[in-house]
Formats: structure tokens, sequence, C-alpha cells
């Protein structure tokens, strides 16, 4: 009697089953990171010693209106939600924030830096090639601001576009949004009131405008931004905020 022992199945040739869905998963997660860099221009590190967010504001920076597709763009819709989930992430542990910006809608950007400045998460910025206008509040929103030998920020007072009527209360709308500009840097730098209205307000600078352009010495000197530095300093630094800063949750059960 012949007794049934059976199917043979023979070996796969190739890697194993198991080894196959590492894989496929290391694959869908480089996927998923071009995708956040391409959407949000962000990313966030694995294997690290401390993991960190990376935020790019680069460009533009875009808020009530829609700019050109030929305009490189930093949305502010996009950002804002990004800050809100890496403050509520308990497994994030620190923010790098990498300006080279142009500038673009006050509201916007001063929107941001606001959100920026009242985190609990430790927060660094680094500032390479130019942190100019509504850029100056975004660098200066961090717990330590850096900027790059090479880099420069340029300084000049509020611009409208579009319609404005000839009267006393728009020259005094522009005054205080000047005004909301200027207690926000004074605020969060070390340089003074003074100093930064004479900057804004300098016209023997300037060809067809007015205000300053100051090279990274130069703003750390006046107390503008923190540091100069590279993109290892920044990192360095925001380890140390990490290490040395109070918990951002004490009731985790690791700090109990």
């Amino acid at each position: 009697m012949r007794e049934n022992c059976g199917e043979y199945n023979p070996p796969r040739e190739g890697k194993p089953e198991e080894s196959q869905e590492q894989e496929g998963t290391a694959v869908e997660q480089q996927l998923d990171e071009s995708d956040l860099i391409e959407k949000t221009g962000s990313i966030q590190t694995q294997n690290a010693k401390h993991l960190i967010h990376c935020l790019t504001i680069i460009g533009q920076v875009e808020g009530h209106y829609v700019l050109s597709s030929q305009n490189k763009t930093t949305k502010y819709e996009h950002i804002i939600p990004a800050l809100v989930a890496i403050e509520q992430d308990r497994s994030i542990e620190g923010l790098i924030i990498i300006l080279n910006t142009v500038g673009g809608d006050v509201e916007a950007g001063l929107a941001i830096a606001e959100l920026i400045s009242g985190m609990k998460t430790p927060t660094v910025s680094i500032v390479v090639g130019g942190g100019h206008s509504i850029g100056v509040p975004l660098s200066v929103s961090a717990k330590q601001s850096f900027i790059v030998p090479s880099a420069s920020m340029t300084i000049h007072p509020v611009r409208m576009n579009g319609m404005m009527l000839g009267v006393p209360q728009s020259l005094s709308y522009i005054d205080r949004i000047q005004d909301r500009i200027i207690d926000f840097v004074t605020r969060q730098s070390r340089i003074s009131e003074e100093q930064f209205r004479r900057l804004m307000t300098n016209t023997k600078e300037l060809a067809t405008d007015v205000g300053s352009v100051v090279s990274g010495a130069q703003a750390v000197e006046m107390g503008l931004i923190d540091r100069l530095g590279s993109l290892s300093d920044a990192i360095e630094a925001l380890y140390a905020l990490i290490e040395n800063g109070e918990p951002r949750y004490p009731d985790a059960p690791e700090n109990k």
C-alpha cells in the first residue's frame, strides 16, 4: 500500500521571503521619504544619535495668493500642519530649519515664525544663501539661530502689492505691520529696536530701494543671529538642546 507523503516543494531560488519583505519595506520607506521631500521639502532622519526633523523654507513664502508655477515657493498651508505634527510627535526630538528665502507674504511668514517660536520642541535655524525680508523673522524664530559666512540678509520696510487707497489710514496700517515685525525680531534676538529700524530705513545702500543688506558676520556682530557656523555646528547645537533641555513630556514613562 502506497503512503501519501504530501507534495514536494523544491526550495525557491534567490532570497528568503522574509528578506524580500524587508527589502520591499525599505523601498517603500525610501519612496515615502522622496514623496515627503517633493511635497513639503522636509525629511526625518532615522539612523542618527537623535531623531530630528529637517524643514526647509526656500524661494518665496507663498501666502493667500498662489504664485507663478515658475517660482520656487514654500507654501504656508504645508508648513503649518507639519509644525503641529512635529510638536505632537514624541518620537521627534528636535527640529532643524534651513532657510534660503527671498521673503514673500508678510502675514504668512510671520504666522510661521510665531508658531516656531512657541514650540517646546528644541529648534535650531540656519541661513544659507539668504534670509531676506520676511525671512528675517523666520531666521530668528528658533531657539538658536545660525548663519553661514557666505549668506546675507536684506532688511527693508514692508512693501504692499495691489490697489492702495491714498489715505492716512493706509500708511498707519503699514506702520502697524512693521511694528509687529520689529517687535517679534527684537524679542527673538539681541538686536535693539533702534538699530533694526535704522537698518530698515537706510537710504544710502540699496540703489533702487530703502533698507540694508548685512553679511553673515555682520548679522552675528549686531545680535540679529546667534552664531556663525555650518550645518554640523547647527546639528551639534540642536543635540545639546535636546540633551540638556527639560523633557517635553514630563508624564512619559522614561521621565518618571
